[in-house]
């Protein structure tokens, strides 16, 4: 696939910072996040037909029943996980087109990144490859088991709507870190999950639309 890809005046750098201007209205304050989200190229995220529609504030299908999520989204939930202060190791369950994923490389030093979806992650490794995010570690699994092996995480980031997370998941997570997730059903909400010595806490926060998260065995 050619980065280069997408509708006429998709790449231009104006685009993109109408994006950002607009985030800023939405509430967004986190000027890190947006100085990482102003050097993406969201349009070659998504499919060549959706191009047009890349820096409009929706969520856009992008094959095997995912979405990529709108810009809000993905700023809200990242400057959530990073609240102001230096990321060494996040985690993302539900690597997806790999969007959400190139913002979390430009604000943490290592991200790993879980998805069970074993054909949309050859494609999303691809595209990240050839964009030259080197600090990116992408695996074929079920993300509801987390990666222990390369934890315990600053910062866990789960892009699908779940009802429950699991405590070995939670466990992932270093002491004085958090978790960000849209949780629910038909009503679904972004919450937070903060770990301290004491235990957990969690915070709802406000209503989100998100896909389903799939758990068990991966898919080819």
């Amino acid at each position: 696939m050619n980065v280069s890809h997408s509708g006429i005046g998709m790449t231009s750098q104006r685009t993109r910072m109408r994006m950002i201007e607009r985030l800023r209205t939405q509430g967004i304050a986190d000027e890190v996040v947006l100085s990482a989200m102003s050097t993406i190229p969201r349009h070659i995220f998504v499919e060549e037909a959706l191009a047009s529609r890349a820096y409009e504030d929706v969520a856009l299908p992008i094959n095997y029943g995912q979405t990529i999520s709108s810009p809000w989204i993905v700023a809200r939930m990242s400057e959530l996980l990073r609240v102001n202060t230096n990321l060494e190791k996040v985690l993302e369950i539900g690597t997806g087109c790999g969007y959400q994923t190139a913002v979390l490389a430009k604000i943490a030093q290592k991200v790993y990144s879980v998805e069970r979806i074993g054909s949309l992650l050859t494609r999303t490794r691809i595209r990240l490859q050839e964009l030259q995010i080197r600090n990116i570690y992408l695996k074929h699994a079920d993300g509801l088991l987390g990666l222990a092996e390369a934890g315990p995480f600053d910062g866990i980031i789960m892009t699908a709507v779940t009802t429950h997370v699991p405590i070995s998941l939670l466990e992932q997570i270093v002491v004085g870190g958090r978790m960000i997730f849209p949780k629910g059903t038909q009503k679904q909400n972004l919450c937070v999950i903060e770990r301290n010595p004491q235990g957990y806490n969690e915070t709802v926060l406000e209503e989100v639309n998100f896909v389903p998260l799939l758990g068990g065995v991966v898919k080819k």
